[in-house]
């Protein structure tokens, strides 16, 4: 039986709350603070590669799909605000370079993922001042995945 098949509509919505539905209100909360402050600002928002690359989510079809809103929030949200001076993007790393990850992926090509430091350092630039022109972008971190 595949996944899809056997997830409940309890996982299902598990995924959608912890992934879609907190950056949905993580997103309006900053953007009233943003607005009540009248200078502008910079969300950045953390999709995944299965967002971006869908048939990567297979096995995790509630998860690629929460992320893939969270996606579609980034760009649609970006035009919404961009007017008012906020930058909403989003990064879409692959794996990344984690114990958890080297323990749950033990034989896996570790030098190939994305170096936390690395999707760090593109958070970093889209919320800094540095970004003065890129919105509604969803930019890869993949290391060499």
């Amino acid at each position: 039986m595949s996944p899809v098949a056997q997830t409940t509509k309890a996982a299902l919505m598990q995924q959608v709350d912890m992934n879609f539905v907190t950056a949905f209100l993580c997103c309006a909360a900053a953007v009233r603070a943003m607005r009540g402050a009248g200078t502008g600002g910079r969300i950045v928002n953390v999709a995944t590669r299965p967002a971006l690359e869908w048939r990567l989510g297979s096995g995790m079809a509630a998860y690629t799909a929460s992320k893939a809103a969270v996606a579609a929030l980034t760009a649609a949200l970006a035009e919404e605000v961009v007017k008012e001076d906020i930058l909403v993007n989003a990064v879409a790393p692959s794996t990344m370079d984690t114990p958890a990850n080297r323990k749950a992926m033990p034989k896996a090509d570790h030098a190939a993922w994305a170096k936390v430091e690395d999707v760090a350092a593109t958070i970093l630039f889209l919320a800094s001042p540095e970004n003065r022109v890129t919105r509604g972008a969803v930019v890869p971190v993949y290391g060499r995945s």
